[in-house]
């Protein structure tokens, strides 16, 4: 009930059975997804729900972290160390395992609409109880599968005496629940579990203390963050990376994802701030300059950041940080859609407010402030502290009082008596939820507090659409660059990026769908989707840019922007023809023949069409060629990030990558003849410590011999040994 303080527990297991006695004993549970999921308290209603068959345990949520797994032995030797180094202390969701292994009890089920990217491919379980949905509908879809139990991690803080907590990396969806759930009469029961460790949002994140039925609030369940270490960024990430940064505009406004993708486009913004003449130089050398020119001059930018970035994302992931670290993103925005307007116009200086300013305002038609329009605007310092509303009035701070209308000279000049003399609390990021690395926990936890402030996280309603607030919405993400990334292209210019055409989900819609949807609503918008141009498989390389698939994410009418590592496609009011041309440009040469002649087949390209000879030459070697004068010192470096791999652990991880990727596509019998001939040379000093780390120092079964024979291999090529 609002109004009410929440009863506080300090056990999982009287915050279940205060939930049983609320709720009854069908139990459906809507959690986050990601980072804010309760997994003390979602572990204890399981453990519950297994005791006690009456209980019938529903849960709905999404991407259910886990920690990695090998698939051998081998792999799990190699992964231990790291788990524990980079995941100890981390709880794991006990469902999880149940659903992998196929022992959930008939009374528990788990329901997901986005899964960890292809981590329930071969799960018919999972599979068959995927919810599909924008993430935008989430909320309303979780409350329609009957929630009636809303829970999620927060953390907490005393002010003046008071408690106050913060829903942190998690306002995304549950705000937007509990109001679905306060309007359908249903009993429901609302739960946060406190975690210290989540670091303090403010702004949307933080919420009364009466927002809570039950918080659980106990030291020991301040347990470590789960975290996502940095994956390696390949030469193909890097000229993805590239060809997007310069599509940015200084000014505008930034979307990107989490992984090697995010991280290579974060490097090559900050090089384009940071080493400017050295950016320019990549590009032109690489040919990126030559292809796109005419589209970088028009929509993005080479320069440094002078106005800097602002951030309207779903994940803010860690690469934003790294870029308000480097001084790019800084543009801050305000929750004024004439205030907006007027700055975007460079006819309000945010840092020097003028009486004039009020004549401005009323040119866009502004004219009777509402009381939420002052308070507003007083909260980003347009109206001194000191100033007052009253029933339609404005009180300046010696009492003079007037209409609060702009367009009235008495109302316009006691506003300013009211004017403050800069704006303040502007916000640089909106994101939902937040997931990253150990040090970008860190960081946030350290943040002083005007750049806490600064950070809006807060729901994908407001954040994934234009809808909430089209007006004021338009005005803060100009120049928007929606950067998503995708599996594979068709030649119609329809992206693939969450299932297979055997209907088996990948990963989820999650918020692609509605960021290139609104991309298209924006005026200076563009969707940018993120793909490579091959990718390996059981068979060798396979092309991702495709004739046609059985299966989409974003359909062809939604077409943009296509960067692959061998340039850009834009794709917006083109023809078919067009697109289909653009698309076979940026494929990899291997196999851009095979596509030609299809489309010519399907008549979508003209029959004497030729591919131009600048495009001809996309492989793998010349990216390598082209990128490799500029790799020294600190410059495009594997993790230009962060790292949580050893040295040691580096070696052999693209070690092994090798040796799983021969031991899947060489014949047995080759294997065994090359054991036979080279599985008794000496093992060099300098290879035992990394046999002892994956237990093949002592390999005795025919398999572990052939694993260790092919690791050596591997060594010697790499120069480890």
């Amino acid at each position: 009930m609002e109004g009410t303080p929440p009863q506080v527990v300090d056990s999982v297991e009287q915050a279940v059975d205060t939930i049983l006695q609320r709720v009854g004993k069908r139990v459906v549970l809507g959690m986050p997804l990601g980072l804010g999921k309760p997994v003390e308290l979602v572990n204890a209603l399981y453990k519950r729900a297994r005791q006690d068959a009456s209980i019938q345990l529903r849960i709905l949520t999404a991407l259910s972290l886990e920690k990695p797994s090998g698939s051998s032995a081998i792999e799990n030797a190699f992964l231990a160390p790291f788990v524990e180094r980079v995941f100890g202390g981390v709880p794991d969701l006990d469902y999880m395992q149940a659903l992998r292994d196929g022992t959930l009890p008939p009374n528990v089920e788990v329901c997901e609409f986005f899964f960890r990217p292809g981590s329930q491919l071969n799960n018919p379980y999972a599979q068959q109880r995927y919810i599909s949905t924008n993430y935008t509908f989430a909320a309303r879809d979780v409350f329609e599968q009957g929630c009636n139990v809303l829970s999620q991690m927060i953390c907490k803080r005393e002010t003046d005496g008071r408690t106050r907590y913060s829903l942190s990396s998690n306002p995304d969806t549950g705000p937007e629940m509990l109001e679905l759930l306060r309007e359908s009469g249903r009993p429901y029961i609302v739960v946060g579990e406190v975690n210290q460790n989540l670091p303090y949002m403010v702004n949307d994140a933080e919420v009364d203390a009466d927002t809570f039925d039950l918080v659980i609030d106990n030291p020991e369940y301040t347990t470590r963050l789960f975290s996502t270490p940095k994956m390696a960024v390949t030469t193909s990430d890097y000229f993805i990376g590239l060809n997007a940064s310069a599509l940015v505009a200084d000014g505008g406004t930034l979307q990107i994802g989490i992984g090697a993708l995010g991280d290579a486009i974060v490097e090559a913004l900050r090089l384009r701030h940071a080493d400017n003449a050295v950016y320019r130089s990549v590009l032109q050398d690489a040919g990126i300059l030559e292809q796109a020119g005419p589209l970088i001059h028009r929509i993005g930018g080479l320069d440094p950041f002078e106005q800097g970035l602002y951030g309207s994302t779903e994940m803010f992931v860690d690469g934003f940080w790294y870029l308000m670290k480097a001084g790019i993103l800084k543009r801050k925005v305000y929750d004024f859609w004439a205030l907006q307007q007027l700055i975007n116009e460079d006819r309000c200086d945010p840092e020097h407010l003028r009486a004039d300013v009020l004549e401005s305002l009323e040119s866009l038609g502004v004219r009777v402030l509402r009381t939420e329009d002052f308070e507003r605007l007083q909260h980003h310092g347009f109206f001194r502290d000191d100033a007052r509303y009253d029933h339609g009035h404005i009180i300046a701070p010696d009492g003079e009082r007037a209409i609060a209308n702009v367009a009235d000279p008495d109302g316009r000049r006691v506003m300013a008596k009211c004017l403050g003399t800069a704006l303040r609390r502007g916000i640089v990021i909106h994101g939902g939820f937040f997931l990253g690395c150990e040090e970008f926990y860190e960081g946030m936890r350290a943040l002083d507090e005007d750049t806490r402030e600064s950070i809006c996280m807060t729901g994908v309603y407001k954040v994934n659409q234009l809808d909430h607030n089209p007006r004021l919405y338009k005005q803060q993400r100009r120049d928007a660059r929606f950067i998503n990334t995708a599996m594979m292209a068709t030649l119609s210019g329809a992206v693939v990026s969450d299932g297979l055409e055997d209907l088996r989900v990948v990963s989820g819609v999650g918020g692609q769908y509605n960021f290139v949807s609104m991309a298209h609503k924006l005026k200076t918008g563009r969707s940018i989707i993120l793909l490579h141009a091959v990718r390996d498989n059981a068979h060798g390389p396979a092309s991702n840019i495709i004739f046609n698939y059985g299966h989409t994410t974003i359909p062809r009418h939604l077409r943009d922007i296509v960067i692959t590592e061998y340039g850009i496609a834009d794709l917006r009011s083109r023809s078919d023809s067009e697109v289909a041309k653009a698309l076979i440009n940026i494929s990899d040469s291997r196999f851009q023949d095979a596509l030609l002649a299809q489309a010519q087949q399907a008549g979508k390209i003209e029959r004497d069409y030729r591919i131009p000879e600048a495009f001809r030459h996309n492989t793998p070697e010349r990216l390598e060629q082209r990128l490799q004068p500029y790799q020294s010192g600190d410059k495009f470096k594997p993790f230009p990030l962060s790292c949580d791999f050893t040295d040691e652990e580096l070696t052999l991880g693209k070690a092994l990558k090798a040796v799983k990727a021969r031991a899947g596509t060489e014949p047995k019998w080759k294997l065994l003849l090359d054991l036979a001939r080279h599985g008794r040379q000496p093992v060099p000093d300098a290879a035992q410590g990394y046999l002892r780390r994956l237990g093949l120092d002592r390999a005795g079964s025919m398999q572990d011999r052939v694993a260790r024979m092919l690791l050596l291999e591997e060594l010697r090529r790499g120069g480890a040994i």
